[in-house]
C-alpha cells in the first residue's frame, strides 16, 4: 500500500548499518532523475567514497545497480521491479490481465497498459502494443506521480474513504490549490462515471482512458489506454465501452 508510515524506521529497536547503507543507495538512485557517479552518491548521502565503494560494487555484482548506457554513473536495473511484480498478488493480476489486454487491443486497435500504485507514484507493470502500424505505448516500469497521471486519478478515486484521505494528505502539498481542486474534481467525476477520459498531459493528440481494477477488497490497479484516433481504430465511445467491459471482466476474475 502506498504511503506507509516510515516513522518506525527512526524508532527501530534493532539496526543493521550495512543494510541501511545499501538501502540508502537504492532509494537515492530510485529517486534520481539521472545516473549518479560514486562521488555524487557519496555527497548526497553524506558518506565517504571509500565507505560506499564496496557497497556499490556488491549491489552491482548482485544485479541491483549497473552503469548507465552512456557510462556517466550508476542507475537502478529492473531487478527490484522484477522482484516486486513476481509477488503472489501481482503475479495473479498479470496472469489474469495479459490475455484480456491482448483481446482488448485486438478489438480496439489500440495499445493499453496496466498500472499499480507504489508510494506516491504509479508504475506500469504490463503493456500490450497496438496491433496496427500506428500506436502509442508506455514502457513497463514507467513511473509518474499519482497526482499527475490519468491512472493516478483512478487509483486515488476508487480507494476507500480512509485510504483516500491518507493519500490526499500526502499528495495535496505537492500541488497548487488550483491543481489539487482539478485533480479532486476529476476523481469525483471518475467515480460518478466509472472511468475517466482526459487529454494526455504527456503527448498531444492522445486521450487517456482509464478504468479501475478491483479485487474482493479494494481497487488494486488501473487499466489505461492512450487512445489515438486513426482510420483503422474503433471510435472513442466504442473503445471506452470495450475498455470498461475488459476492466469489469478482469475485476470479476480477481474476486470483485
Amino acid at each position: 500500500m502506498p504511503f506507509s508510515d516510515s516513522e518506525s524506521d527512526k524508532t527501530a529497536k534493532y539496526r543493521a548499518p550495512a543494510l541501511e547503507k545499501g538501502l540508502d543507495v537504492l532509494e537515492l538512485l530510485a529517486a534520481a532523475k539521472a545516473p549518479l557517479t560514486l562521488s555524487q552518491i557519496s555527497t548526497r548521502l553524506d558518506r565517504s567514497v571509500s565507505e560506499l565503494f564496496r557497497m556499490v560494487q556488491v549491489l552491482e555484482a548482485r544485479g541491483y545497480v549497473g552503469p548507465s548506457a552512456r557510462g556517466d554513473g550508476f542507475e537502478l536495473t529492473n531487478k527490484l521491479f522484477s522482484l516486486g511484480i513476481s509477488r503472489g498478488p501481482n503475479q495473479n493480476l498479470l496472469l489474469s490481465a495479459l490475455p484480456m489486454m491482448q483481446e482488448l487491443s485486438e478489438q480496439t486497435r489500440q495499445a493499453c497498459h496496466l498500472v499499480i500504485a507504489s508510494d506516491d507514484r504509479m508504475v506500469v507493470i504490463a503493456r500490450v502494443e497496438a496491433p496496427g502500424d500506428i500506436g502509442f505505448s508506455v514502457r513497463v516500469g514507467y513511473q509518474r506521480p499519482l497526482c499527475k497521471s490519468t491512472s493516478g486519478i483512478i487509483l486515488y478515486a476508487f480507494q476507500k474513504p480512509k485510504v483516500r484521505e491518507s493519500w490526499r494528505n500526502h499528495m495535496r502539498p505537492t500541488l497548487t490549490p488550483e491543481e489539487w481542486q482539478e485533480f479532486d474534481a476529476q476523481a469525483d467525476r471518475a467515480v460518478a462515471q466509472g472511468f475517466i477520459a482526459v487529454k494526455s498531459g504527456y503527448a498531444e493528440g492522445i486521450i487517456d482512458v482509464s478504468c479501475p481494477i478491483h479485487n474482493d477488497v479494494s481497487v488494486i490497479a488501473a487499466l489505461t489506454m492512450p487512445f489515438i484516433r486513426s482510420t483503422e481504430s474503433a471510435g472513442i465511445e466504442e473503445t471506452t465501452a470495450h475498455l470498461r467491459a475488459t476492466a469489469a471482466a478482469l475485476s470479476r476474475s480477481l474476486g470483485a
